[in-house]
């Protein structure tokens, strides 16, 4: 790759709040030293030297130039590997780099990797996601020499022996060493071996420490519900459904929430006066339980409430308690939303059917479980959003898991209250093939919980001028932190950026006593972690950026570094060939963001303008302290700290584990496509799996009967070995 000014990024790009970190050499030189495995040489001059004059010679990794690398790794499917395949190839597709590439060929980003570090590639994706591609290759690991594979996986297997322990080389990787000194957090989420130190893949960020997903909603129709002088009218309007939620927040007394001013300058308080307004659930149900209620009489409940609760704090423009920088929306101010929004379908979209919320692909398990994820952001349950499993660290320091805990329970059987009332898409219900496109496209649905770029990009291609999908503000939710017995009612995600779960390990038995290809593969990732390396991953090669005539980047200000503007072709191609999604682009076409540290930056380029503003108040929220997220670092309340992406467990451990088959990878709380969630079930049934009949059974039959006490245990010796490792990084 041509080495590009690129203004202060060279010095000062550090991994933090989704930037890449520059981590000293570019390691684009062919290896020409020695091989991994030696020690240091010192030439002291002979005896008479002092220790001015040594001289300690490099390391570095030798290989032969063309040494071929078998490659089973990808991202989720045939579409995104290293290689073209048929559909997206085609005949032949022509790129904004000017060069055409046909099925079998490598994609631009990893054409260059091979030109800057003299390797080859042998395609042996078979074209599925990390943890099934692993499944794939794990009794064949002989065939390969890199492998896709989820954290877990991997680290299992390197326990196991099948994996190269990466940390061994570290002293021959000073990139990669570079950015796991810089971020000794991320190298306690990838310690596969507390008593080695041992790390048996390169870790995978889609970003880092910043907000994941967030709720969408088509805010126009907020506006039009909510905002104006006088009372809401409408000519057509439906009943509300039977009550079936009941409140979640108090029904009377006072809550004081600390939000953004409108203007995004500071905080201040704002106070919820349920004395003065009631609870709107109760208002709502206490109504319905006396006869019928309609749509138009639900929306001025729910605007008296907003004016008498608020004392007025947002006059005439309620809607901006829900899509305003001051939001201060709880899970009871939002189903009262929903049962507007649904029992006004003629006014919102001319239609008799409107659904409240979707998710991205209602038929498929791996979108739908963001419903579960969805609950706990709205009712304060920790876990379900979590780095590994279901797990968190409570204020005792201790691993918790959320399946085992009743909270859990009561919050799904109130997200089930929902779907009794038909406030989630029939279509969620039923599992059928309806996803965000279409959802948006008839102005069919209202929200849904999910990423902000790729999702907001329907407001060009789906949504008519007037019509706003953008994302909100995450709820107010009553948490249990420690710092109150009560709880503390207070914004919190546990839907913060870190270690991503799949990542790429090196095969033992693939290089075997290979050196070449060992030190190719260590090569490989070492170069991925340097500043050019980190650049190439997330944009692809030079042809796809912007220039000046100086060979330069062109820049632009991204979270306060400058970082690369994408070329006007590439602009162009991203919208022609993947409808403005970033990754489906990058990892269909140029072969990036399949792994490593990706930049924000790009896919910050390529977010609608809708969506810009969206995450644009979010982000306000995060910086003035009024959202709070976990933290990746031991805090002082364990708490806030982020669980690790892996467990060192034992290989005895770690066969114990894989033995609890309900609560395995394929068990009962699968993530993946085609498989089940039994907290998606119990959204949507209520608890009829495995013939539950309440909260505390579920809990109970997850913790004894599914041997989940066994699990936390087992998890907990780890997380214990795993402290005590990081005090000693940190000494």
């Amino acid at each position: 790759m041509k080495k590009k000014k690129i203004l202060s990024l060279i010095t000062t790009l550090v991994l933090v709040s989704s930037m890449l970190i520059s981590c000293g050499s570019t390691g684009n030189e062919l290896p020409v030293e020695s091989t991994p495995g030696t020690q240091a040489q010192e030439s002291t001059g002979g005896a008479e030297s002092t220790e001015s004059s040594e001289v300690v010679e490099e390391k570095t990794l030798e290989y032969a130039s063309g040494t071929v690398l078998r490659m089973a790794t990808g991202y989720n499917n045939a579409k995104t590997g290293m290689f073209f395949d048929a559909e997206v190839a085609g005949e032949g597709v022509t790129l904004a780099d000017g060069n055409t590439y046909h099925a079998g060929d490598l994609k631009p980003t990893w054409v260059e990797v091979k030109n800057v570090l003299g390797v080859d590639f042998e395609n042996k994706y078979q074209g599925n996601s990390a943890s099934n591609e692993f499944k794939y290759w794990k009794e064949q690991l002989d065939q390969v020499d890199m492998v896709s594979g989820s954290a877990s996986q991997l680290s299992e297997a390197g326990v196991a022996g099948d994996l190269i322990n990466i940390a061994d080389y570290l002293d021959y990787m000073p990139n990669f060493k570079a950015y796991l000194e810089a971020n000794p957090i991320v190298r306690l989420s990838i310690t596969g071996d507390t008593k080695t130190g041992a790390i048996y893949f390169s870790p995978y960020f889609d970003g880092v420490n910043d907000i994941e997903r967030m709720p969408l909603m088509r805010t126009d129709w907020v506006e039009k519900l909510l905002n104006g002088e006088g009372e809401f009218t409408a000519t057509s309007s439906k009943n509300l459904a039977k009550a079936a939620y009941e409140p979640y927040m108090p029904t009377s007394g006072k809550v004081a929430i600390e939000t953004v001013k409108a203007d995004g300058s500071a905080t201040e308080t704002v106070t919820k006066d349920y004395d003065a307004a009631g609870n709107i659930i109760k208002t709502m149900n206490d109504a319905l339980a006396s006869g019928d209620v309609t749509g138009v009489e639900a929306v001025n409940m729910l605007r008296t409430y907003i004016d008498k609760a608020y004392n007025g704090y947002y006059g005439t423009n309620r809607a901006d308690l829900f899509i305003g920088q001051n939001a201060a929306w709880d899970a009871d101010e939002l189903v009262a939303l929903l049962r507007c929004v649904v029992a006004n379908s003629q006014t919102l979209n001319g239609t008799d059917t409107v659904q409240g919320i979707f998710s991205r692909e209602d038929d498929n398990n791996q979108r739908r479980v963001d419903m579960f994820r969805f609950v706990g952001t709205l009712f304060g349950v920790r876990g379900l959003e979590s780095r590994q499993d279901y797990l968190y660290v409570g204020n005792d320091g201790e691993l918790h898991d959320a399946r085992q805990e009743e909270a859990t329970y009561v919050a799904l059987g109130k997200m089930n209250a929902l779907v009794k009332e038909g406030l989630i898409s029939s279509s969620f219900v039923n599992q059928e093939d309806t996803d965000t496109k279409t959802m948006l496209a008839n102005d069919a649905g209202f929200m849904h919980y999910d990423y902000n770029q790729t999702q907001t990009v329907y407001n060009e291609t789906q949504l008519q001028d007037g019509e706003k999908y953008m994302a909100v503000m995450v709820p107010v939710a009553r948490w249990y932190d420690g710092t109150d017995a009560n709880g503390v009612y207070m914004r919190f995600t546990e839907s913060w950026r870190s270690v991503k779960t799949d990542g790429w390990g090196i095969s033992k038995a693939g290089v075997g006593a290979d050196t070449n290809k060992l030190n190719a593969a260590l090569k490989l990732i070492d170069y991925a972690y340097s500043t050019e390396g980190q650049i190439l991953m997330s944009y692809g090669p030079d042809a796809f950026i912007k220039t000046n005539t100086d060979g330069s980047y062109v820049t632009f200000n991204f979270n306060g570094t400058e970082m690369p503007v994408i070329a006007d072709a590439t602009f162009a191609e991203l919208w022609d060939k993947a409808s403005g999604n970033y990754t489906n682009y990058a990892r269909q076409y140029l072969g990036s963001t399949l792994s490593f540290a990706k930049s924000q930056a790009f896919e910050y380029q390529c977010t609608h303008e809708v969506g810009k503003e969206g995450a644009g108040k979010i982000s306000v929220a995060i910086g003035l302290g009024t959202i709070k997220h976990p933290e990746l670092a031991l805090t002082d309340n364990a708490w806030y700290t982020s669980v690790p992406t892996v467990l060192p467990n034992t290989k005895e451990e770690t066969e114990i584990i894989s033995g609890l088959t309900e609560l395995s990878s394929k068990g009962k709380f699968s993530s993946s496509k085609g498989d089940t969630n039994a907290f998606v079930d119990i959204i949507v049934n209520g608890y009829t799996l495995e013939g539950m009949t309440s909260t505390a059974e579920a809990a109970k039959t997850v913790s004894e009967t599914w041997k989940g006490n066994q699990y936390l245990t087992l998890k907990n010796m780890a997380w214990d070995k795993l402290e005590e490792y990081y005090n000693t990084l940190n000494k």
